[in-house]
């Protein structure tokens, strides 16, 4: 029988809109990776134009699922993590992709940064992010055994070189709703994770990342895992950079225009 590790301080926030089968066995496989390892607290929210019913019947009873209806085919992301922040009552909350995993170790690590005061907001890797490939998928999928993706790095391809920052994160609740939470400028998918960490320095924050990679379990792309246009991707590197070039008072004064 495995030991579950203690985390019940920390939930884990999903926000999705399903584009794809393999995208929903992603997070299934992630869902059951959690509950296997760990007690702890999953909440998903889902949007879409209707509710098919279909994850909320394949998710664990323990997973807290909520539905929101949504007509806009770009799913605003930002917007629905700021909602799921302030609903959230555990000290310390992690956002994370619904197709990224890391070694339980790394995870804990990055717990105990906050949980210990050494760290506001932290990463549970650095160095890199690799995509497993179809076939590498499948054989975690078979066995569900993170080794097995180590043991097939070489065979993988790197993802947001060279220091990826995206895929998932931990953070003191009360802090990171003092940073401003999610930039809900940042509509659609990219750039979101890059605006968030350079605010965070400028403010102050404590960020640090812990050693180790992150395996993204690949999965087909369409408009809501891409720019969904190329002048919504100018338009967030413009904002991006803006934020980057402001002061910490004038950051200050930023935040507190939002929401």
């Amino acid at each position: 029988m495995i030991h579950k590790i203690d985390l019940t301080d920390v939930t884990f926030l999903f926000s999705q809109r399903m584009e794809s089968i393999d995208r929903i066995e992603n997070l299934l496989e992630l869902v059951d990776f959690f509950k296997t390892h760990f007690n702890t607290n999953i909440h998903l929210l889902e949007t879409a134009p209707f509710n098919n019913h279909l994850l909320e019947k394949l998710l664990p009873k323990e997973v807290k699922y909520v539905f929101e209806q949504d007509f806009d085919p770009i799913f605003h992301r930002t917007r629905y993590t700021n909602k799921m922040i302030l609903t959230a009552s555990t000290p310390i909350v992690s956002l994370w992709d619904s197709d990224v995993i890391v070694k339980k170790e790394q995870i804990v690590s990055a717990v105990n940064l906050i949980r210990n005061n050494e760290a506001d907001f932290s990463s549970p890797y650095i160095g890199k992010a690799l995509d497993t490939t179809k076939i590498v998928r499948e054989l975690y999928f078979q066995t569900r055994d993170i080794n097995t993706l180590k043991e097939n790095e070489m065979k993988m391809k790197e993802l947001y070189a060279p220091d990826p920052i995206g895929g998932g994160f931990f953070a003191d609740r009360e802090k990171y709703i003092k940073s401003g939470m999610e930039n809900e400028f940042f509509y659609g998918w990219g750039k979101e994770d890059g605006e968030r960490v350079n605010r965070w320095e400028t403010l102050g924050y404590r960020f640090k990342r812990v050693e180790g990679y992150l395996y993204h379990l690949t999965h087909d792309r369409g408009i809501n895992s891409q720019f969904h246009s190329k002048k919504q991707g100018e338009l967030k590197q413009a904002e991006l950079e803006r934020l980057a070039l402001m002061s910490k008072e004038e950051l200050k004064a930023e935040i507190a225009t939002w929401h």
